[in-house]
């Protein structure tokens, strides 16, 4: 178990587009271990590779009813019916605001050894394959944000004593006990 320290917000990584993995070997193994690892440890739903300081188009997931990981993912929308639902993120401690998304996606990517992965996702998982792949693409779940919920969310986060302080990641287990994309109950 190799758990890593978690990005925050204003890390230059978090706003960046990330690689598509190329190579399917014991790094990208140890990079899905890693986030997988750290994301229970954060107590979070979902994780991207960024999130760890890893420009790497990976991230793992876990909403109670799903668990798994997706390399180089995609999605593509199903319907036209929206979700709106609390969100907030690992590398924004202390900020949730609702957020309305797609309510049914269709994700694909690959797995570990490069071989395809598709799967369709509605409500929490819906939303957890957006997030991270926004993730993945630099956008923050405050840029889905309405205007005044962006501005609520920016207060929080000036005044958070992690901002002003600028701390720059955290231990995972400093974030435990907060909750990213949706509230729920670990079971591990």
């Amino acid at each position: 178990m190799t758990i890593q320290p978690v990005r925050l917000f204003g890390d230059p990584i978090l706003r960046a587009r990330a690689a598509e993995v190329e190579t399917f070997d014991r790094e990208v193994r140890q990079l899905v271990t890693d986030l997988t690892d750290t994301m229970y440890e954060s107590v979070g739903v979902g994780m991207a590779a960024p999130q760890i300081g890893v420009g790497l188009r990976v991230f793992v997931y876990d909403t109670g009813d799903a668990q798994g990981h997706l390399i180089n993912p995609v999605f593509e929308v199903v319907g036209e019916e929206t979700q709106t639902g609390p969100e907030g993120c690992l590398s924004i401690p202390g900020v949730r605001e609702d957020v309305m998304r797609p309510l049914t996606v269709k994700a694909s990517g690959v797995d570990l050894d490069g071989n395809p992965v598709e799967f369709e996702a509605t409500g929490l998982l819906a939303r957890c394959v957006q997030h991270e792949t926004d993730h993945l693409d630099g956008v923050l779940f405050l840029q889905r944000l309405d205007p005044a919920a962006r501005k609520t969310a920016m207060r929080i986060i000036r005044e958070s004593s992690w901002f002003t302080q600028g701390i720059t990641t955290l231990a995972a287990s400093e974030i435990g006990g907060r909750r990213s994309i949706a509230t729920r109950e670990r079971s591990r």
